[in-house]
């Protein structure tokens, strides 16, 4: 009984060279996604000052000053009129 047992390993079939584009492309696309999650999660330092202070709220005074506009000679009332049926 012992010599009618087959311990030898099963025939697997070599991967197609798709099929070993696809496993790493699923890999690669893996750690990607990964490394973006990681990217929103984990703060960044801002070593750069003059990013924080454009950041910073603008003081009222040049917020309220009112801009000097020509006056737009293109825009005109338009009439309103009846559709004729």
């Amino acid at each position: 009984m012992a010599a009618e047992l087959d311990f030898s390993p099963p025939e697997i079939p070599e991967p197609t060279f798709m099929e070993n584009v696809l496993r790493y492309g699923l890999f690669f696309g893996a750690i990607f996604q990964l490394i973006c999650v990681l990217a929103i999660i984990l703060p960044v330092s801002k070593s750069h000052k003059t990013d924080s202070d454009s950041f910073e709220p603008k003081n009222s005074e040049t917020a309220k000053k009112p801009k000097a506009t020509a006056p737009q000679i293109s825009k005109k009332p338009k009439k309103e009129t009846k559709k004729k049926r």
